[in-house]
C-alpha cells in the first residue's frame, strides 16, 4: 500500500466511527434498551465495529 492509499483508508474509519458514535449517541433510549446498548458506551461500542 502507497502512503496515499493509507491515509484514505485512515480517513474512511475514522468518519464511519463518528458515523456510527453520532448514531448511537442520538438513538432513542428505549430502541438502545431493546438492542441491548447503552448509549453512553457509544464510543466503544463505535471503536469496536470500526477499528475491531
Amino acid at each position: 500500500m502507497t502512503v496515499l492509499s493509507n491515509i484514505r483508508v485512515a480517513v474512511q474509519k475514522h468518519a464511519a466511527y463518528i458515523r456510527t458514535r453520532n448514531e448511537i449517541a442520538a438513538m432513542p433510549q428505549d430502541v438502545a434498551i431493546d438492542l441491548g446498548l447503552f448509549r453512553e458506551d457509544a464510543d466503544k461500542i463505535a471503536w469496536r465495529a470500526v477499528y475491531g
